[in-house]
């Protein structure tokens, strides 16, 4: 049974390649580095709605979607609005599509960027309490006090985009995580090491060469090393937990900073015949969003509640999934997620599902590298992987099915269940 009335198609689009923070795309914004991508999506089709997402604030712009769009100098008439739900963004704006189809939309763009490279600054609100106080009473006293502010009066970038309610970042909480389902380094490395030789084989073998457009800066990830090795991964130090000496996440076993941006086609029927002949697409069938206590369950750790309760609703176990396109935050996350999910009693008492769900095959999972290796521009990530993912269904048998997950901050996760039709 599916979640929607008529059928409902996620296609495979474009992106940018991803680059290194501070690399060779760090004079982009994510209005500028979008473009691109969203030119070339409206030459294979004009969408009907575009829906794009960005997780770091800019006071440049309100609806960064709209923004693209116009720059792009596309069709002035075609709507666009802004969607943030930390890195599962461009996922949630798939979903935010898929509950508008119809009445006129049949195809719509969505997607995200994010250029981690060029955070914008601000002042505290005190600070720009003080001065728009003083601009209303005396603009040029209210000028010279620009002069006058101090480092505690500006909001600088936190390292790590720390979660506001907690102070800690995304590494920190992952590291509390790591340790309670007592995740060893070793398996972490060798999850990473994996994931960059699974992407490096995917970009020697082509499978992202009509995924990925070439910018003048950049042809190819950046991120991926054809060059690592489980010695070289084992002798990093560690990047959060670096005095209790039992830190296990370090740079090579967790996603990199990194710009980039990148879309998807969300359709129903009629849609799709808008789209060029030989475009992967595939099914989406049902899709959970969820969310835990964060304090308590772990920062990343939602996708284990979803999964469970999405396969359990569509009557399915573990063998069904012919593919699993998990992001990987941090090797740790998807470590720690997959073991929840394998544990039959956590499944029972924290996501309230009794169902079986057999055995687990980590052969399935990203098999062209994931965020380790790729990078995760927080708002790029979710069009990347489900592009990514339609691509893989699409060389399998008609009735395959996929699962998309994606952890984010805050205690979020999204996960959709895919088909190849």
């Amino acid at each position: 049974m599916s979640r929607f009335a008529e059928p409902v198609f996620i296609a495979a689009g474009l992106r940018t390649p991803f680059g290194r923070g501070g690399g060779a795309l760090a004079n982009y914004d994510a209005v500028s580095l979008s473009v691109p991508v969203v030119e070339e999506m409206a030459k294979l089709a004009e969408p009907d709605l575009t829906i794009w997402g960005t997780v770091i604030p800019n006071l440049g712009w309100s609806n960064i979607a709209r923004e693209i769009w116009l720059d792009a100098k596309l069709n002035p008439n075609v709507p666009a609005f802004a969607v943030v739900l930390a890195c599962s963004t461009s996922m949630t704006a798939s979903f935010a599509a898929a509950g508008m189809l119809g009445g006129g939309l049949n195809l719509i763009l969505v997607g995200g960027s994010e250029v981690m490279s060029r955070p914008s600054l601000a002042l505290t609100a005190e600070a720009s309490k003080r001065l728009t106080d003083l601009f209303a009473q005396d603009p040029a006293a209210a000028l010279a006090a620009l002069g006058a502010l101090t480092p505690q009066d500006y909001v600088l970038p936190t390292k790590g985009w720390a979660n506001r309610l907690t102070g800690r970042t995304m590494g920190d909480h992952m590291e509390e995580t790591a340790k309670a389902w007592r995740i060893s380094r070793e398996a972490q490395d060798d999850w990473a090491l994996k994931s960059h030789q699974r992407a490096v084989a995917g970009w020697d073998g082509g499978f992202f060469d009509d995924l990925v457009i070439s910018l003048p800066e950049l042809s190819r990830d950046a991120n991926p090393r054809a060059d690592t090795s489980a010695e070289r991964l084992s002798g990093l130090k560690p990047a959060f937990d670096r005095e209790s000496g039992m830190g296990s996440l370090t740079a090579g076993n967790s996603s990199p900073i990194t710009d980039g941006a990148a879309g998807c086609w969300v359709s129903n029927t009629e849609g799709l015949k808008r789209l060029p002949d030989g475009t992967p697409y595939a099914r989406i069938v049902d899709y959970e969003v969820s969310a835990v206590d964060l304090h308590t369950e772990g920062l990343l750790m939602a996708p284990s509640y979803a999964i469970p309760r999405l396969l359990a609703r569509h009557h399915l176990g573990f063998a069904d999934i012919a593919l699993w396109e998990i992001h990987e935050a941090f090797a740790a996350q998807v470590l720690a997620n997959v073991a929840a999910i394998t544990d039959p009693n956590w499944v029972r008492d924290k996501a309230g599902v009794s169902e079986e769900m057999g055995n687990f095959d980590w052969d399935r999972v990203n098999p062209n590298g994931g965020s380790v290796a790729i990078g995760h521009p927080f708002g790029a990530t979710g069009a990347r992987d489900l592009s990514q993912a339609v691509k893989e269904l699409w060389a399998m048998p008609v009735g395959s099915r996929g699962i998309v997950s994606i952890c984010a901050d805050g205690g979020q996760g999204t996960v959709a269940l895919l088909e190849r039709v």
